[in-house]
């Protein structure tokens, strides 16, 4: 660590600081237990028999708040995986937990309603929870730079009164351990010093009729069903309050690819004011929202916004008769061109408050079957996705870190991809080798401050001190994130604002405050190219 927990501290405390289309879903093909005829009824030995899993009784409690931490972590640039189908179940990532599922076999309903009885669901998922992602897996990506996840759960992994009055009531009692798994992953994470975001990917009444919501029906019933919209505040109120003091909680995703109604955005406005009066700490709470394929529309929304709300755009080429039309190497072109200027766009008119939380190497195989050099134009196609998302916005997260036969997937999975398809490290500073050392960063904050001082003499006193303390800040910033981990400041703008609102009128003067964040930005910028060697960031 470069500096002091108290130098950090006191820093942050100068600063006001210290506080595509949907994911694959099977076809309705009957499964084997399906063509067998089991019922919760008859199901009684062979592939559907589960063993009793006597699951520990994890009382976790989250460590004390660390506000400087918390910091780093929320404002920091994210290369983030996916925990996909870790808590909330696709068909196509494990379908060894449909193999006895009831219904259609192709979402979470029809795994708790199936294999027997409730019980037999229960020992299966909560052997799953403990096995599927362990702490193994968190030290992996943060060996490997990666340095948050993003974390899919559903309502009924609250427990079993977050089921009442859903069709996870009658079997509600498989879920009395989920969310002490929940907050058992984000300790195991905490303890690899990564961030988690938690993302709502199941709202009660389902937001999108997807099977990863959790229903197998294929009906949207959340928007216009006001049991339901109270149901899920409460469950986003209630989430909230449990993790806004969290330290290494990045924020809550209220929806996940909620379909684009219309009234989504008084929808996420209605969400946003639940969320942020459960408490004075909930008030300044990252919350995230996904746009429901619409970058446009909502980078408008969080334009009109002042506080903390970060813009969640979905990244696929593989599902459209479009998407199988053109070539691997046509994809790698437009995610260069259309894409990239989209990106820059939006990410201008929502302030930086813009991420990609969802995106894969996967391609149709008929995208492939152009290519002379298959592996090649995947590979290509991959990493210029990653370049495009880490010049961009304000993070990235690839879907998804682990799923059931990886080794063979990685056009979807990220631990296959790793070394193949991406690279064998991430990092924010790519052509640094080491953190910042002390001395080097005393004596290189000498001369910038000194000249950022002196050569403005001809400013007025006000407009001065705003430089001054902008560029300090700035390049003060950069060293403070860049000692955790190599982080980077990702949510520019939104940490810019956040520090003015306690600045002014104390230490910057009113009127000073487009020269502080110009300044800023100056001395973010020299202090980002002091950490990366000189090099160009």
């Amino acid at each position: 660590m470069l500096f002091s927990q108290p130098t950090f501290t006191s820093l942050l405390q100068s600063l006001g600081l210290a506080q595509g289309l949907f994911k694959p879903f099977p076809d309705e093909v009957e499964s084997p237990a399906a063509l067998a005829s089991l019922s919760s009824n008859t199901v009684e030995s062979g592939a559907c028999q589960v063993e009793p899993y006597a699951a520990a009784n994890i009382t976790d409690s989250f460590a004390p708040f660390d506000p400087v931490k918390s910091t780093i972590y929320r404002y920091r640039q994210q290369q983030s995986v996916n925990l996909g189908s870790w808590f909330v179940h696709e068909q196509w990532m494990t379908p060894s937990v449909f193999n006895c599922s009831a219904g259609k076999h192709i979402s979470e309903i029809d795994i708790a309603t199936g294999w027997g009885s409730p019980d037999a669901a229960r020992s299966l998922l909560e052997k799953h929870w403990d096995s599927f992602i362990t702490q193994e897996d968190f030290q992996y990506l943060a060996g490997i730079g990666i340095n948050t996840v993003r974390m899919p759960i559903g309502y009924w992994n609250l427990g079993p009164s977050f089921c009442q009055g859903t069709p996870f009531e009658k079997v509600a009692d498989v879920y009395a351990k989920s969310w002490s798994r929940v907050k058992h992953a984000i300790n195991l994470a905490d303890q690899a010093g990564l961030g988690v975001l938690v993302d709502l990917h199941g709202a009660p009444g389902s937001q999108n009729g997807q099977p990863h919501s959790g229903v197998s029906d294929g009906q949207t019933n959340l928007f216009g069903d006001e049991a339901n919209v109270e149901k899920t505040m409460q469950v986003l109120a209630f989430l909230a309050a449990e993790l806004s003091q969290v330290t290494n909680v990045v924020g809550v995703q209220i929806l996940n690819e909620p379909k684009n109604v219309d009234g989504l955005e008084d929808f996420y406005s209605e969400a946003i004011d639940r969320m942020r009066h459960v408490s004075p700490q909930a008030a300044n709470f990252p919350l995230y929202i996904h746009d429901g394929f619409d970058l446009g529309r909502f980078s408008r929304y969080i334009a009109n916004r002042s506080d903390f709300v970060v813009q969640d755009h979905h990244s696929y080429f593989v599902y459209t008769s479009s998407d199988t039309a053109e070539s691997a190497s046509q994809h790698a072109a437009d995610v260069q061109s259309s894409v990239l200027t989209d990106l820059q766009g939006s990410s201008t008119i929502a302030h930086q408050n813009l991420v990609v939380d969802e995106w894969s190497c996967a391609l149709a195989p008929q995208s492939l079957a152009q290519e002379a050099d298959k592996s090649g134009s995947q590979r290509r196609f991959c990493t210029d996705q990653l370049f495009a998302y880490s010049n961009t916005i304000a993070g990235w997260g690839f879907w998804a870190y682990m799923k059931e036969d990886c080794d063979t997937d990685p056009g979807w999975c990220f631990k296959s991809a790793v070394g193949k398809y991406l690279p064998s490290a991430f990092s924010s500073y790519p052509t640094s080798t080491r953190q910042p050392d002390t001395q080097d960063l005393e004596q290189t904050f000498a001369v910038p401050l000194q000249w950022s001082v002196h050569d403005r003499r001809d400013a007025a006193n006000d407009t001065q001190s705003a430089i001054h303390k902008g560029y300090s800040d700035g390049f003060q910033t950069s060293v403070i994130f860049a000692s955790y981990g190599m982080s980077r400041l990702g949510f520019v703008d939104q940490y810019i604002q956040d520090s003015l609102s306690t600045l002014v009128p104390g230490q910057v003067a009113p009127g000073g405050e487009e020269s502080y964040s110009e300044w800023f930005r100056t001395g973010l910028r020299d202090g980002e190219a002091s950490v990366n060697g000189g090099g160009n960031t």
